[in-house]
């Protein structure tokens, strides 16, 4: 099975300082979602991960997330892409949760439902955390200038080897033609 972990908001979708709270806030970032479905085409199987601590800080509630979600499905439908699962965090930092990244409660998770190691996966992100998380479980991690993209890099952090795309697209385009 190939399998892609793809963080959400500034990969997927548009970033917001303000949290995404609503459908209506949601916009794809351009060439994601068919990008997303050139995936699907080569065999890939796309899992989405995502804190979403506007859940904790009441900016928006569980029905609100899976509107914004289905928004995505939906808009995604239209290039023939889907998406198997969503998993989110939905603490605050100070929280100190298990499952937010860069911790890796999610993705163990997602390893175990799955039943597979998460070795060599690529974890597409573009916060220096969805990295860590990336680096911690032994996957693949690969970082989008999009989102907070460039902020990261500046920020000389980013370890070592680490591929940088300018978004999802472009790693989409070096991923499937690894056939």
């Amino acid at each position: 099975m190939k399998l892609i972990i793809l963080d959400r908001d500034g990969v997927i979708n548009q970033e917001s300082k303000d949290y995404i709270k609503s459908a209506s806030e949601w916009k794809a970032i351009p060439g994601s979602l068919p990008g997303i479905a050139r995936l699907c085409q080569n065999g890939f199987r796309v899992i989405v991960i995502t804190n979403q601590a506007g859940l904790a800080k009441k900016k928006l509630d569980i029905v609100a997330l899976n509107e914004i979600h289905r928004k995505l499905l939906d808009h995604l439908s239209q290039y023939g892409g889907s998406i198997d699962a969503f998993f989110f965090c939905p603490h605050e930092p100070k929280d100190n949760c298990n499952c937010r990244k860069p911790k890796t409660g999610l993705l163990d998770e997602i390893s175990h439902r799955l039943h597979v190691p998460l070795t060599g996966v690529p974890i597409v992100g573009d916060k220096l955390i969805d990295i860590e998380a990336a680096i911690a479980v032994g996957a693949k991690p690969i970082m989008v200038k999009t989102g907070y993209g460039e902020e990261t890099l500046a920020s000389g952090k980013l370890p070592a080897g680490v591929k940088v795309y300018e978004n999802l697209s472009a790693v989409v385009d070096d991923l499937t033609q690894e056939k």
